[in-house]
């Protein structure tokens, strides 16, 4: 509370310097790490956590030892731990900690999740960042950025910088300024707009021609891609290629790792091996299977472009469960004739009060019942942007009590849903995946994970059923 009362009285330039100055000095104090790494920043609105893991394992599978820092986890070497911070990007000291901790480890690759809002602070000041990544942009932290512009330029920042940051001579390897981009996103342009030594990028939707003409490197284009429920295979360079995470988010975030790991100089056979070897990242699209005769997802979707990502899925599970003649709709009868039940909720904290509305429509139009609960509320008071979603919901035409719920706890929404779920359903859990704490309010986290609330639930209603570990 002091601390935000303080820097209620500072003016902004002035909180600027204060944290520019303390991100160089963290390095200063742990020996400047990242001039001993090749550092890969990732950035963009989703999948980013999704993307750094998946570099990081490839490079693994080609015999590098990586350290990583994402939303989700962290990866020093063979040690890799839950990050249970509620931050996506550290603070500056804990940042430089964890390089200082990799270069000591004998890593060589660094793979950091770089957040518009961790650049806004300046926490990427001191990292020396060769390769750069972006994954996609849609509408997201627009009040904290004060609009949509903002947003992207926040982002634009580190790409901005790169071409400014001295070249590193790594074993006798000079390390060229690199960006990665996705060349589907309708900002590629905009991000292959700054200075760098080389450009790459990726596509599997056919790249505009123009943007291609922009890279100097091969771009990496996968053809006759084929989303399934089990898996997605599509042709590189005239190789076939079977990546078993499924969807079309699962499919951008690996082409972005291969054309990052192409430009690094590791060769196509070994990526294309590493791709087939790569498993889904835990609480994307994670299935919870205790024996029970219905689906349980849980995902960390928490705004509308991922979560419509998160729906394409599960449309593909369906169609591959389904029989033929092709099954109708989500939302029109879920897996196999039974439903789709989706727990949802929103953030608290003033973040993104806007989206609520949209999710709360898309879940109306989507979801056989909405369940809306508490995910992160912050100091907000949690019913409200309970209401918030579930009134949008209403709205859209779902009713309260009849296929629309309203219910605090989470833990009491999670046992809810899984005690009317019948065989062939399916159980959506959404906003939280992985994540192994709620924030509340005053600043306190709370020890939560979704997918121990769902054995919970499953194990109160069949205890006979449970698998033993």
């Amino acid at each position: 509370m002091l601390k935000s009362f303080l820097r209620s009285l500072a003016p902004e330039p002035l909180i600027g310097a204060y944290h520019y100055v303390l991100a160089r000095f963290a390095a200063f104090l742990y020996r400047h790490p990242s001039e001993r790494l090749i550092v890969i920043g990732v950035t963009g609105t989703n999948g980013k956590s999704t993307t750094v893991q998946f570099i990081g394992r490839l490079l693994e599978s080609a015999g590098e030892r990586v350290g990583w820092t994402t939303t989700a986890s962290f990866k020093v070497a063979d040690r890799e731990w839950v990050n249970d911070q509620k931050m996506t990007m550290l603070g500056r000291f804990q940042t430089q900690k964890l390089l200082r901790e990799m270069v000591n480890a004998g890593c060589c690759y660094a793979v950091i999740e770089t957040s518009s809002q961790g650049i806004s602070q300046f926490r990427h000041i001191g990292i020396n960042y060769d390769v750069l990544v972006f994954t996609n942009l849609t509408p997201e932290h627009i009040e904290a950025h004060g609009g949509f512009e903002n947003y992207k330029a926040a982002k634009g920042k580190l790409f901005a910088r790169l071409s400014r940051l001295p070249r590193k001579r790594i074993d006798g390897r000079e390390i060229e300024k690199t960006m990665v981009v996705n060349l589907d996103d309708p900002h590629a342009e905009y991000f292959l707009s700054f200075e760098a030594d080389r450009y790459g990028g990726c596509s599997w939707k056919g790249a505009q021609p123009e943007l291609q003409t922009r890279l100097n490197t091969t771009p990496v284009l996968a053809a006759e891609v084929a989303f399934e429920g089990t898996c997605t295979t599509f042709s590189w360079a005239g190789q076939p290629v079977h990546l078993k995470p499924i969807g079309r988010f699962y499919l951008e975030n690996t082409l972005l790792a291969m054309t990052a790991l192409s430009l690094l100089g590791i060769d196509h056979g070994t990526i294309r091996r590493g791709v087939e070897a790569l498993v889904p990242v835990p609480g994307r699209l994670e299935k919870i299977d205790e024996g029970q005769p219905f689906t349980v997802i849980v995902d960390y979707a928490y705004e509308p472009a991922a979560l419509a990502a998160v729906y394409e899925a599960i449309q593909l599970m369906r169609n591959s469960r389904a029989a033929t003649p092709p099954s109708p709709p989500l939302g029109r009868g879920g897996i196999e004739g039974g439903r789709l039940i989706h727990i949802l909720g929103s953030a608290g904290g003033g973040r993104d009060v806007a989206r609520r509305k949209t999710l709360g429509e898309m879940a109306a139009v989507h979801d056989d019942m909405v369940i809306v609960t508490n995910e992160d509320p912050y100091d907000e008071d949690p019913m409200q942007i309970i209401n918030d979603v579930a009134d949008a919901a209403g709205r859209a035409g779902k009713m309260d009590g009849v296929n629309l719920y309203r219910i605090l706890e989470r833990q009491e929404a999670i046992d809810f849903a899984i005690k009317i779920a019948q065989p062939d359903d399916l159980v959506l859990i959404t906003g939280k995946g992985s994540e192994p704490v709620m924030a509340v309010a005053h600043g306190k986290k709370v020890a939560w994970d979704d997918r121990d609330a769902v054995r919970r639930a499953l194990k109160g209603l069949f205890p006979n059923e449970m698998r033993l570990p």
